[in-house]
């Protein structure tokens, strides 16, 4: 019997997030080059693996994305690649699952908890099988060393610590 394997399909997808700014405002950003697979026809018994390439980062603005790929933050010439591998994925009810695994960010590695709703499965114009989903979650960035900041004149600081995940995944059935 052959393996499912399900790839991304990065034109049909975003990894993002979201961080708050001057302690008012947030600030959105994502990734442009990542990998990620799905191995296996049962979630719930399917290893997830994402690999995303850290100097990807965008914010829609040059200087801040300088600043996030420094040292200060994401370091991105020593540490080129953000990994999330899943240690569970527990079926909560029809459309909603509980995604564990290890998300790993400047060779620092913890456990994290990830909230999935299951889009579905279905067939494009071109009969490739397609499944989708979307996935949110909260990490605190100094947990993974991205401690930069800087306090502000009335009080607060620019960068907020809670950084909050979102991503809406399309992947594409592979052909065994």
């Amino acid at each position: 019997m052959a393996n499912t394997t399900w790839a991304i399909d990065p034109t049909h997808s975003e990894i993002g997030f979201k961080v708050k700014h001057l302690m008012i405002s947030n600030v959105k950003g994502f990734f442009t080059n990542y990998q990620a697979s799905i191995e296996g026809e049962d979630l719930t018994k399917s290893p997830v693996n994402v690999q995303i390439e850290s100097s990807s980062i965008s914010t829609n603005n040059t200087d801040r994305d300088n600043h996030l790929k420094s040292a200060d933050f994401f370091d991105t010439e020593n540490f080129p690649t953000i990994t999330f591998k899943s240690q569970s994925f527990k079926k909560i009810n029809d459309n909603t699952y509980k995604l564990s695994g290890i998300l790993t960010i400047k060779d620092v590695s913890k456990e994290i908890e990830l909230d999935v709703d299951y889009g579905g499965t279905n067939k494009d114009p071109w009969g490739n099988e397609k499944l989708a989903l979307e996935v949110t979650g909260k990490i605190n960035r100094k947990d993974f060393g991205l401690n930069w900041n800087a306090a502000l004149e009335t009080g607060g600081v620019l960068v907020g610590d809670e950084v909050k995940l979102h991503a809406e995944v399309q992947f594409v059935k592979q052909e065994s």
